[in-house]
């Protein structure tokens, strides 16, 4: 489809909106229920309809749109799009001049960055990137690869590849810049990685003339501050407990805390009331702890956001 159609579609679907109403792309595919979902924790309901590309939302103030990943930079440059969540790879990729507002790391599989590697058959004698010079690499990412080579030094043929990328070499290409955020895939298809081209993670991005506008900055701001809440608080819990005055070093010294503890008094002078967030992945080692170095009424609860 050309950007000339596209954009044309796309400005008759979104023309109709108020004037106070922020236009929000959604990544369409592999991090559309991961951006649903986070989005949901955050406090607004998305809701997808089957062939429709206008997910529906819980806040008047927001329509939203959704777009593949890899095309969302060039939209929200060209103001089609006010907003949207997209990789910090396809902005690099697209040179798109947009807005990141905050990082957000999330994605299909893991909170970790994915990354896209240059890779080669286990049995390839290419070792290094310098081995690359005058072969032929297939890649998605064009852009990305090409300025990587650049910045080696290193004059190749990069083609792009459409899918099954992994199982081109060594008959349709000598190595592939492919994303990975295991790497199981790779192993799968015998690959081996001989340099990381870039790593990446989720980004909310902005067009720089709806940054302008204080109503739309203040409501991406908003956004932002409560997505990235949910993220900070994933893998945590909180604890209460209650705790002797004569018992509050030891036990304090038990606490890995996110920040320092909470220490309040209670009625009876001689306790004092004690919370904290710890890393949920501890509580089965440190509550025991807790309880010998002298706490009690030692509750466990969930929490959902974490806002500095």
């Amino acid at each position: 489809m050309s950007w000339g159609g596209t954009v044309s579609s796309l400005t008759v679907g979104l023309g109709s909106m108020s004037e106070k109403r922020l236009k929000l792309g959604i990544p369409a595919g592999s991090l559309q229920e991961a951006t649903a979902e986070l989005f949901r924790k955050a406090g607004y309901n998305i809701a997808f309809a089957s062939r429709s590309y206008y997910p529906t939302i819980d806040d008047p103030e927001i329509e939203c749109l959704l777009i593949r990943a890899q095309e969302m930079a060039r939209y929200v440059e060209n103001g089609i799009l006010d907003a949207g969540i997209t990789g910090h790879d396809w902005v690099q990729e697209t040179d798109a001049d947009v807005q990141e507002v905050c990082e957000l790391v999330f994605s299909k599989v893991s909170r970790r960055p994915v990354r896209w590697v240059l890779c080669v058959p286990n049995d390839s004698p290419i070792q290094t990137v310098k081995d690359l010079q005058g072969k032929r690499i297939a890649t998605e990412t064009v852009g990305l690869t090409r300025k990587f080579l650049a910045k080696n030094g290193v004059t190749a043929e990069v083609e792009f590849s459409w899918g099954a990328t992994e199982v081109k070499p060594p008959q349709l290409a000598d190595a592939i810049v492919e994303v990975t955020e295991t790497g199981s895939s790779l192993r799968a298809n015998n690959l081996r990685i001989i340099a990381e081209v870039l790593q990446s993670t989720t980004r909310l991005i902005a067009n720089h003339d709806a940054l302008k506008d204080d109503w739309k900055k203040t409501k991406l701001e908003n956004m932002a501050m409560m997505l990235q809440a949910c993220l900070a608080a994933e893998g945590k819990v909180g604890l209460m407990m209650n705790i002797r005055r004569q018992d509050l070093a030891a036990v304090l010294g038990q606490l890995p805390a996110l920040q320092k503890p909470t220490v309040s008094s209670l009625s009876d002078p001689d306790w004092v009331a004690v919370n904290t967030i710890i890393e949920e992945s501890i509580v089965r080692r440190i509550v025991p702890a807790l309880r010998f170095a002298g706490a009690r009424g030692i509750v466990e609860y969930q929490i959902s956001k974490i806002i500095d």
